[in-house]
This record gives C-alpha cells, structure tokens and sequence, in this order.
C-alpha cells in the first residue's frame, strides 16, 4: 500500500537526467531516448534509526518488497530498463524514511511530425511521465526542482538534427473511466539540418533543370541530341522524386520539398514540350517552303536583262500572253519564263514569301525566347520558395 494511506495525496518527486537521444525515425515518427529517471518520497515505514545519519543503498531485490510509483510512458512503443550485468536499478533510503528510487530506461515513444516544411522544418517532441494506478487524489507528481530537474548531456547530438532546447512542464490528464492524473512532459524542439538535403536533392534538382536549358543552344535540326537530353533531364527528376519519398511516411498533404522537386520537374518537363513546338513548326515552315517552290516556276540559267527589274518598262510592252514585245515588234524569247506570271499570282506570291519569312522569324524566336524566360522564371522561383520556407 501506498504511503500513508487514507490521508493526503504523497507527493513524488522526479528528475531526469537524458544521457543519450538515440534516434529520429520520420517514416515511424517516434524517438528513442536513454535516461536516468529518479524518484523522490517519504515513507516512514522504511525509517531506520542511525547514529552516523547515513542513508542505506540497495539494489533492484528490495524494489519488488516495498511500494515504489508505478510510472509508465504515456504513448511509448517499446522500452525496457537495462539489465546489464544486473538491473540498473538504485534504492537509496535515508534514517527519516527519504526515498531515491532510480533506473535506466530505453524509451521509444511516439512524435506527432509536421512534415509540411521539409527538409526545412522544426520538429517538437515530447516524452509523457504518468502514474497508470493512482490518480492526483492518491499521488502528487511534480518536477522536483522546476526546469533544473531536466539535466542533459552536453556531447547529446544526431546527424540530421540540432537540439534547440529541452524544458518540462506540468500538466492534468482526465480520462472519463478513472479520473485526473499528474503528467510530467520533457519536451525537446529539433531543427533540421539543411545541408545534407541541398547536396543530396536541391543541387541535383537544380542541376538537372539548368542542364534542359543545354538544349535551347542546339540546333533544332539536331534531333538526336535534343530528344535524348530531354529525356534524360526528365528521368532523373523522377529518380530524385522517387528516392526522397521512399525515406519519408505516405503523408496526406504537401512537403516543401516536393514543391520544390515537382516545379523543377515542371521546367524540365516544359523544355521537352519547347523543342516538341519547335520541331512543329520547323516541320510545317519546310512543307509550306516546298509549296512555294512547287507553284514558283524555275529561274535558272536565264537572263534577266536590267529592264526587268524596273518597275516600268520603257522598251516595250507585255501582252496577254506574257510576251515582250520590242518597239520593233520582234518577240524576245530569252525572258518569257520570267513574265509567265500574271499579276494576281505575283501578288500571291509575294504573300507567300511574307508568310514564310515570318514563320522563320517566330520558330527560331522561341528558343531565342526560352534561353531568357527559363531562368528568369527559374530564378524567380527560387526567391519565391526561400523566402517563404528559410
């Protein structure tokens, strides 16, 4: 039975001592900590009378004989209290009945991970200390010495994460089958360390979209080193994509990191798309090129005397037929060809070849264009993205 029993509730001391902070998981979202967990009470059953007023230590035989708080961790996975070579378990009673109750525990207990900014986030984790049996009636636990009762290792670290600070507090815990219980919380906030993730995906993804913007500078007729280039750009993307949510929980919402990721992915993807019109166009500047050379009689090898290029002709005159006929009256055969055109067709001509200098104009424009936009966008991003999740 639990120290004066019937009476006021008994107030249980504990301190903590963290010697290790052992792992993060995020795909499980829990940690594990090691720690020295201590306990502090009186019961005057276990006063002893001394001459020297020096306290008696025991081992773990004399826990399982005398009343000790049944304190267990509230939403833990698994833990367990070392045993090697013997328990670590220490009682320590004092000649006025003063209790030290320690052990060495392991603890794996759930974290509630916000994912939403990753790689860039903050974790808060919290280990939850809690009577299972008797409720704030029967026992009082309290933090013995406030925020000093948190003592922690200074050489504490982890590979992924810097520990801003650890700190306690106090709270109630109802549960409408028993009643009111004392809760003691250690909560530890964690920052994340960005480098290892600016190595391992922001470089490479950002590598992979400036190398697409490589084919802007090819030529368009080049398709086989366009294509492959653009593909390749492509498929890694999605190999970076598929190996940082392998390591990550199937999460419901968006982490930054795929924000990022999925808008790279976007640009690359845009510069497949880019070539694609680009290689249409081309493909329908040729095909109306070769119409006009169709409806364009050939010109080759014929004279074209200097009066043919003027706008008037003072010489002589064109008939219906297209024949020059000198002021003598004798038809010039040598420049027929060239005046076999009527005058509308000469007009549709000349459209024609507007159309097709324009054509040339705007294919070329657009990867004159894409090696402005596509950084200039690119980067705007980036400033974008930073800002909001640095």
């Amino acid at each position: 039975m639990r120290p004066g029993f019937g009476g006021p509730a008994i107030p249980v001391g504990v301190d903590v001592q963290v010697e290790s902070l052992d792992s993060i998981s995020e795909v499980d979202m829990d940690f594990t900590m090691t720690l020295y967990l201590r306990h502090y009470w009186k019961d005057e059953r276990l006063s002893f009378p001394s001459s020297n007023n020096q306290s008696m230590t025991f081992d773990g035989r004399l826990v399982k004989k005398i009343w000790v708080p049944d304190m267990f961790f509230v939403h833990s996975k698994r833990s367990f209290i070392h045993d090697t070579t013997t328990d670590n378990i220490m009682l320590r009673v004092q000649p006025d009945g003063k209790v030290l109750y320690s052990l060495r525990v392991t603890v794996t207990a759930m974290c509630n991970m916000d994912f939403s900014r990753f790689p860039l986030d903050t974790q808060s984790c919290s280990l939850e200390i809690e009577s299972y049996a008797y409720t704030e009636d029967d026992l009082m636990l309290y933090w013995k010495n406030g925020n000093d009762s948190l003592k922690t290792d200074e050489r504490i670290s982890l590979s992924q994460f810097l520990i801003q600070k650890f700190h306690t507090t106090t709270r109630l815990a109802f549960y409408s089958s028993t009643g009111w219980y004392n809760r003691l919380y250690i909560n530890f906030t964690l920052r994340r360390h960005i480098f290892f993730f600016l190595l391992q995906t922001y470089f490479p993804a950002t590598l992979m979209v400036m190398l697409s913007w490589v084919s802007f500078w090819i030529d368009r007729r080049a398709v086989p080193a366009r294509v492959p280039l653009g593909i390749t750009t492509v498929l890694t993307m999605s190999t970076i994509i598929t190996g940082v949510n392998a390591s990550m929980p199937r999460v419901s919402y968006i982490k930054a990191v795929d924000i990022y990721l999925w808008v790279s992915f976007v640009f690359v993807f845009l510069s497949v798309l880019e070539y694609a019109a680009v290689n249409y166009l081309t493909t329908v500047q040729e095909r109306k090129e070769r119409k006009l050379r169709e409806k364009i009689p050939c010109t080759c090898g014929v004279a074209q005397p200097r009066s043919m290029m003027d706008s008037s002709y003072s010489d002589g005159e064109v008939n219906n037929l297209g024949h020059f006929v000198s002021e003598n009256g004798e038809k010039d055969d040598r420049i027929m060809v060239q005046l076999a055109l009527s005058n509308e067709r000469n007009s549709n001509r000349r459209k024609s070849q507007r159309a097709y200098v324009s054509m040339r104009i705007d294919t070329h424009a657009i990867d004159k264009y894409s090696r402005l936009i596509f950084p200039a966008a690119y980067i705007l991003f980036n400033l974008i993205y930073w800002s909001i999740f640095s």
